[in-house]
């Protein structure tokens, strides 16, 4: 079982410098940020976490400029996006952002991807909702044209372009790992046709872990990785984790200052 967190970093939180070489000094293997472009102040979509939305999803960087300050200060901590709302960003941007970040880290970055809740934000980036399982699937299939062909081109329902030169290309080969994120009745379709890896969050979804990652893996025929993110603080989670099969833990680190989040990561180190 492999250990890190997952978190919103903010204006009003710490800095990403500072968390990533905590991180790693505390052995941690990975740092997955969380993303939200912005927050419309009209709100008609429910959050799926409850009633009020915190504070933190109003406050979020960018998260590659996050990754990227995390990653010039460390030598082994991964770096991903938990998760990346790809339905509204530019597929041809995105695959430049995530090939950067690779080749900074020295090959350490991950894409998380997700299509989000927040149908409000979407429409503001001129996505339907609609059809935003259909628009990831080709930006996801898209990036990794971008990332693996000199002569990169596409052709679908929401993402066309001609033969493009994208560079950087991605330090990891083939590219770095795609986890589709989401527990719904057909996440495991796209992780199976497009994934590198299932990213659930701890609690959601109908059924055990276990089970669920027994018929993932069933599906597609081979041992996909499972990173589970949002995990309480608790050795009583960490051992359902392991019993149910899953690689990786990312346990829920709340948004706090430097001092406050220091003393955060001392007693999650205490699970590790």
């Amino acid at each position: 079982m492999k250990f890190g967190v997952s978190t919103f970093v903010t204006d009003d939180g710490v800095r990403p410098a500072v968390l990533g070489r905590a991180l790693e000094e505390r052995g941690f293997g990975s740092l997955f940020v969380a993303e939200h472009t912005h927050i419309p102040v009209k709100r008609e979509s429910p959050w799926p976490g409850g009633a009020e939305l915190p504070r933190h999803y109003y406050r979020a960087l960018d998260p590659f400029v996050v990754l990227t300050a995390a990653a010039a200060v460390t030598e082994r901590l991964r770096v991903g996006t938990g998760i990346a709302l790809i339905v509204q960003r530019d597929p041809i941007v995105l695959a430049k952002e995530v090939a950067s970040l690779d080749l900074i880290s020295g090959g350490r970055a991950v894409l998380g991807v997700g299509a989000g809740w927040n149908r409000e934000e979407m429409r503001n980036h001129g996505t339907d909702p609609r059809t935003r399982m259909r628009l990831l699937r080709e930006r996801v299939l898209a990036v990794k044209e971008l990332w693996t062909k000199d002569e990169a081109e596409f052709h679908g329902e929401f993402v066309d372009f001609d033969p493009v030169f994208s560079y950087p290309k991605p330090v990891q080969d083939p590219h770095p790992p795609v986890l589709i994120g989401g527990s719904g009745p057909t996440t495991f379709d796209r992780v199976v046709e497009f994934g590198d890896g299932w990213v659930p969050i701890y609690g959601r979804g109908a059924g055990g872990l276990a089970a669920r990652i027994s018929e993932l893996r069933e599906r597609a025929g081979r041992r996909v990785p499972v990173t589970v993110f949002g995990v309480p603080p608790e050795r009583a989670a960490v051992e359902d984790l392991v019993a149910a099969g899953a690689d990786e833990a990312l346990f829920n680190l709340r948004t706090a200052p430097e001092d406050d989040t220091l003393r955060d990561l001392d007693r999650l180190a205490g699970l590790v």
